[in-house]
């Protein structure tokens, strides 16, 4: 047994016994014992392969972790992205002072039976504005390439992230190859996914910068690069909006204090015009996160209806 993924387990099995709701319903508390009772099982049926260097830059490892269901396979895969302003967080840890495990967000998806690579990137006191991007796109390149060792799905690779992240995972699935943010990891796979999930992602990097939206992360991500509004543009997914994108998820809160909701608004409105499907699932009152129990079982109803219907099937 992996001994990692066994303390995962046991922390998680806690975490669902003693997650707060006030005055279960009948069906909620059956829904937890089951949950508590697949839990348990977890780390005799998952393989988890941790720390995998998926590229070198400027002397840093790039790592990421792999998680494989049992089976023959090839299995959907969830390419997931940490959030943390690019200025902090990790493959295990992000929120404040690091205390919310990584692996509980991409949880429904174990549970799914996916695979899941769990993505770890240069952050701001590492390297500057595009490094991010740029190691997300080679750890996709990095997925596709090892598609047969860890039986992935290549057809049905799903990028996702929340705030940084969020931004993360649009950039991996939007940008073209002409963008040149791939050239460290070369290679002639076509880097595309199926559909991205954004969880409360930056769209438009420059209204970050400056302005009544500054937001100090931001400044911090693009340093005092003489061309910090350029590079600021080369980064924003709303700069790659096109026809042919693969379906793209929003999900946000109208109350988000840290990345602005008409982030995500304009971000719809311009896929809308592209002709990208696309969905916009507003939280009414939310925040930055933090959503409640209630809330996530919502959110994620619409999650598995929007990708059982653009997700291509088994085998196609």
């Amino acid at each position: 047994m992996n001994t990692r993924l066994a303390l995962f387990a046991a922390a998680l099995c806690c975490a669902v016994l003693l997650y707060p709701a006030a005055r279960p319903t009948a069906a909620q508390q059956a829904a937890s014992t089951a949950t508590s009772s697949w839990i348990s099982d977890l780390a005799f049926r998952y393989a988890l392969t941790p720390d995998v260097t998926y590229m070198t830059a400027n002397n840093y490892d790039d790592k990421l972790d792999v998680y494989v269901p049992p089976g023959n396979g090839p299995f959907p895969t969830l390419l997931y992205m940490h959030g943390g302003g690019w200025t902090n967080g990790t493959k295990d840890a992000s929120g404040p002072g690091g205390t919310n495990p990584t692996a509980f967000v991409f949880l429904p998806f174990i549970e799914k039976g996916w695979a899941v690579v769990n993505v770890e990137y240069r952050v701001a006191r590492i390297s500057l504005a595009p490094a991010a991007v740029e190691d997300c796109r080679c750890a996709l390149r990095w997925t596709i390439q090892h598609a047969k060792e860890y039986k992935f799905d290549t057809n049905r690779v799903v990028a996702m992230g929340n705030s940084s992240g969020g931004h993360l995972a649009l950039t991996t699935g939007m940008l073209p190859s002409l963008a040149g943010l791939d050239r460290q990891c070369p290679g002639a796979q076509e880097l595309k996914v199926a559909a991205i999930l954004d969880f409360y992602g930056i769209t438009d990097v420059n209204e970050l910068l400056d302005g009544p939206n500054m937001r100090p992360f931001a400044v911090t991500w693009l340093g005092s690069v003489p061309d910090r509004d350029q590079v600021a543009k080369r980064v924003s997914p709303l700069t790659y909006v096109r026809a042919g994108l693969p379906p793209i998820m929003m999900i946000q809160g109208d109350a988000d204090p840290t990345v602005p909701y008409t982030q995500s608004v304009r971000l719809q409105k311009a896929l809308d015009v592209a002709g990208v499907p696309n969905e916009l699932v507003t939280i009414p009152g939310g925040k930055h996160g933090q959503f409640s129990r209630q809330e996530m079982d919502m959110i994620y109803t619409h999650v598995w209806a929007f990708l059982g219907k653009y997700l291509p099937k088994a085998g196609s």
